[in-house]
């Protein structure tokens, strides 16, 4: 990303959410060329909750005004928020406070304004419900390249619900906005739990008129018929969830998941499956376990909500139409706010493409070149080996972007590197890519530069590609080598004008396996400039294509297994064997 140097402080904007679980503070730079994925300078958060503080426990359960001792509180905060401000130099008219659902409805909400706006010296915008929803809903819209299906917000005072179709940069949704309900996590834990003291009927009661609420409010939405349409013949919507209360129940599920720990701590792009989202009495002992054992961005505030989320996800379950597949996304106010700002043609941007393209070198796009033709375009005809469609022209452009990002780095820890780039490294601040390109990039730049991984290294390795598919595994160890061998012979990631050091082409041809019969080999044609002496030895030209060769032994093929997310089945273990034909030129 920029450098703080570099950033010009009229693209700087400071953003306040002021939600009813907490309130968070940012600094964000929406400075091309990376707008787009609006990275983040600074943030916090402070776990002040305006939702409980109006219902304290001698109120027997009734509604009072914000405390003046929570008043004080948010005032030091924002006062201290300020002074940050000040030093990243964020113009005055740049810094937005918002507040949302607890502030609304507070009892005192007049005063609680009033006093922020005489002793900090800012304007707080109140959001309509109709705002928060829309604001919510362009959250999840920032979150991913595309959006298409049902989406979700589920915050303290509130939650939202809505249909999405994002794409190329306009954001569809009902001419409804998104619908309200006051069963955000707070508010329904409270509920709840004066329901279970009257009994199990004032539970049943609780339910049915949650259940009644929704099923009246999904014809509202006006679905379109072509959304509908698709959902009916993919088995369902896809659901995107945003919201404190959502990302809690996410990361408990990422918790169970049987990649132990799974391997990317972040929760925008996970994805769980029906089953598992659906499966209350699981989250709920996981959740109950957390006295035990601290669980990963689960706190204690937010393991005692589980109940409540847990009779929302059974309430949904019944009333909304089938679902194929939850995403959960980290967008919300903050980013939803500043989306708002960006015009249509960024939104249109590819987030991994601008994610990346910090590190690209300026012949970026002739390494993306050789990257396409060293993969074959076609499928193999014995066994049906093609490359996976994940691979897709923008993954292979935003690679050609990071291959030359670590050549800095001391040469034992380049693979590390490689490897922990798109979860704890430079791809880290991005939040808007999905975990598979995440998880198949770090395979890749593993790959990518020679040397052995240190054993907590190998298990993260392992434990990536379980969670990739065994043939993009496999094509992950094969592009990862055919990388290593353009950076012998551009070292600069330079591709000078005239003749290329190196071509590449690719094909089919059917080769006979004592093991395996007459099987598919994958011929690479590398057509080499003689010139090519001055930047690389032959000796590691040749220990680089023995290597390209090597994956493709049968013996060092991807063990089909048992892994994350399910495949088609198939008889062995994946693999393509590797023929290469090196003349010169």
């Amino acid at each position: 990303m920029a450098s703080l140097h570099d950033v010009q402080a009229e693209n700087l904007y400071a953003v306040v959410d002021m939600g009813s679980n907490g309130i968070r503070f940012s600094i964000s730079n929406l400075s091309p060329p990376t707008t787009r994925i609006m990275p983040t300078l600074f943030q916090d958060r402070v776990g002040i909750s305006l939702y409980d503080a109006q219902f304290p426990a001698t109120s027997a359960g009734q509604r009072a005004p914000i405390p003046t001792t929570v008043i004080d509180e948010v005032v030091t905060r924002l006062l201290r928020f300020k002074t940050t401000c000040a030093d990243f130099d964020v113009p005055t008219q740049n810094i937005h406070v918002l507040a949302t659902e607890a502030t609304r409805t507070a009892l005192n909400s007049a005063e609680f304004l009033g006093a922020i706006k005489t002793r900090v010296g800012w304007e707080v915008k109140l959001l309509s419900k109709e705002d928060e929803g829309r604001i919510g809903a362009l959250g999840v819209a920032s979150s991913f390249a595309s959006v298409k299906g049902l989406v979700m917000d589920l915050g303290g005072g509130s939650t939202q619900l809505t249909w999405m179709i994002a794409h190329d940069g306009v954001v569809e949704t009902s001419t409804r906005g998104s619908i309200s309900f006051s069963y955000g996590a707070a508010a329904l834990t409270r509920r709840l739990q004066l329901a279970q003291a009257k009994g199990k009927e004032a539970v049943e009661e609780l339910r049915a008129e949650m259940k009644a609420n929704f099923q009246s409010a999904y014809p509202s939405l006006e679905v379109p018929d072509s959304l509908e349409r698709e959902a009916k013949e993919h088995g369902g919507f896809d659901l995107y969830l945003s919201g404190g209360g959502f990302r809690g129940w996410g990361y408990l599920l990422m918790s169970q998941s049987k990649l132990n720990p799974y391997p990317i701590p972040i929760i925008n792009g996970f994805r769980a499956t029906p089953e598992d989202f659906q499966d209350t009495s699981n989250v709920m002992k996981t959740a109950a376990d957390t006295e035990d054992s601290k669980i990963f961005r689960v706190s204690k505030r937010r393991a005692s909500q589980v109940p409540a989320v847990a009779l929302l996800v059974n309430v949904l379950t019944e009333c909304l139409p089938a679902v194929k597949t939850i995403r959960f996304c980290q967008g919300g106010v903050r980013e939803g706010f500043l989306f708002d700002r960006i015009d249509s043609e960024t939104r249109r941007q590819d987030p991994l493409l601008v994610a990346t393209m910090p590190y690209e070198t300026p012949s970026a796009d002739a390494i993306c070149d050789l990257l396409k033709v060293s993969l074959p375009e076609t499928e193999s005809p014995i066994l049906s080996r093609r490359v996976p469609p994940s691979f897709s022209p923008s993954l292979l452009r935003a690679l050609s972007n990071l291959l030359f990002a670590h050549v800095g780095v001391p040469r034992e820890t380049r693979p590390a590197a490689g490897l922990y780039s798109t979860t704890t490294g430079i791809l880290a601040c991005a939040n808007s890519l999905a975990h598979s390109d995440r998880a198949i990039l770090a395979l890749i730049l593993c790959e990518r530069w020679p040397g052995d991984l240190a054993p907590a290294e190998k298990s993260l390795q392992t434990r990536l590609q379980q969670f990739v598919s065994a043939d993009e595994a496999w094509w992950c160890i094969y592009l990862g080598l055919v990388a290593t061998l353009i950076g012998d012979v551009y070292p600069a990631g330079r591709v000078p004008t005239g003749t290329p050091r190196i071509e590449f082409s690719t094909s089919w041809k059917q080769v006979f396996k004592k093991k395996q019969g007459t099987t598919d080999a994958l011929s690479l044609q590398v057509v080499v400039n003689e010139g090519v002496q001055q930047t690389v030895t032959d000796t590691a030209l040749k220990d680089t294509i023995g290597n390209i060769e090597k994956c493709g032994k049968q013996k060092n093929w991807i063990q089909a297994g048992d892994r994350l997310h399910r495949e088609e089945k198939r008889a062995g273990d994946y693999g393509v064997c590797v023929d290469i034909e090196v003349s010169s030129r």
